[in-house]
């Protein structure tokens, strides 16, 4: 068992906000396991590694000794979170919600000790109140408190509108964290104010408040903009081996720092040399959410990327309706979930970007002979083989 000294030391690590260091030294000093809750909406199926940040600084928690708790919102999933949203969101069907709960307690295991993860859906309680119940809860916070709330703010600057039911929202998580009895609270940093109204809600209960802990929202491939599957900068936790391990590859040398703290609570030696730092991290990565196998696979892949015909790739079988050498590229990019149009396939073409078995090729109206175990590479990080 570590010290508190040493725990905090560890726990605080890449964090962005933190409420307060005292008061969590303090919780660690008590030297009981801490609960630390982090609440999740089932909108989708999928995660990313954006995803991931929270979930490893919980694995964290576990690894210490702690309770993770995490609470599935299949009650504020119907709510639809308010955070950086400048419209109401859409409702999700009671089914459509499950059914991403499953899928997203499988994917959340390939981070946290199942059988040391405490899971718990927020709808056994909110299910059960009365109106009575609802009108009691509204009576803890002031509408100025909730219209604070930048998002609310901004919206109602705009003319937009504001539902009244999204206002329900923080109070909703908040009341959570008494449900659970959260010594701490995690979330991006875009769940600073809802987690504040977490500590606000155990305080009018007589309960010690909850210490909120921020992680930064991890930037996209590109590391400008945040990661995101419809700015098609991100990594999905369920890709494949080499399509992990050629993502993690592409991003910049600086991006390769942000994500080995914020992804595996490592950081890198700044003597350490670049590729073989970025080598390494794509390796735990890929050994995180496969195997180890899987990484060495990919890794010797990676080695041989030259020789593509010893290299493992997605399979492609081109479309019977599009013989042309534009049509069979862009279904080819689309077939790997990454769409472009027309034009920005013909640009491709042009510039020599596309080769068939290492021959460029410039003609979009070409109709190519394929066969199948050809190469056809499309830029420089992606390759299908035809089938």
């Amino acid at each position: 068992m570590k010290s508190p000294e040493e725990q905090l030391a560890i726990l605080t690590r890449g964090v962005a906000n933190l409420i307060s260091e005292k008061e969590l030294l303090a919780k660690l000093q008590t030297g009981r396991p801490l609960r630390a809750k982090l609440g999740v909406d089932p909108t989708s199926p999928d995660l990313h590694l954006g995803h991931s940040v929270v979930l490893e600084k919980l694995r964290q928690f576990q690894e210490l000794g702690h309770q993770a708790v995490l609470i599935i919102g299949d009650f504020t999933a119907q709510i639809g979170d308010p955070t950086g949203r400048s419209k109401t969101r859409p409702p999700l069907s009671r089914e459509d919600i499950l059914a991403n709960a499953k899928t997203y307690q499988e994917q959340a295991f390939c981070i946290l000790d199942r059988d040391k993860t405490e899971i718990v859906f927020n709808g056994e309680w909110f299910n059960k109140m009365s109106f009575t119940d609802v009108i009691q809860l509204n009576a803890r916070v002031t509408m100025q408190q909730m219209l604070q709330r930048e998002d609310f703010k901004n919206r109602i600057a705009n003319d937009q509108e504001v539902r009244l039911h999204e206002i329900q929202y923080p109070i909703v998580q908040g009341w959570d964290s008494v449900e659970v009895r959260a010594d701490v609270e995690l979330g991006g940093t875009d769940q600073l104010f809802n987690i504040l109204v977490g500590r606000d809600m155990q305080k009018s209960e007589g309960m010690d408040q909850q210490v909120v802990m921020c992680m930064p929202l991890l930037e996209g491939l590109d590391g400008v903009q945040k990661m995101s599957k419809s700015l098609n900068n991100y990594v999905g936790i369920t890709e494949p081996a080499g399509e992990i391990f050629g993502k993690i590859m592409s991003v910049s040398d600086e991006l390769m720092h942000r994500y080995s703290l914020l992804l595996m609570g490592e950081e890198i030696p700044v003597d350490a040399h670049p590729l073989e730092a970025k080598k390494e991290l794509a390796s735990k990565m890929v050994t995180r959410y496969h195997s180890a196998e899987a990484a060495a696979q990919a890794l010797e892949n990676w080695n041989n990327r030259g020789n593509l015909d010893e290299v493992e790739l997605p399979e492609f079988t081109p479309p019977a309706d599009r013989a042309d050498l534009l049509g069979i590229v862009q279904s080819a990019f689309a077939s790997l979930e990454e769409p472009k149009s027309g034009g920005d396939v013909r640009r491709l073409i042009q510039q020599g970007s596309i080769q068939l078995d290492g021959e460029k090729q410039t003609d979009p109206r070409s109709e190519p002979s394929l066969k199948s175990g050809q190469v056809l590479k499309l830029n420089k990080k992606r390759s299908v083989r035809i089938s």
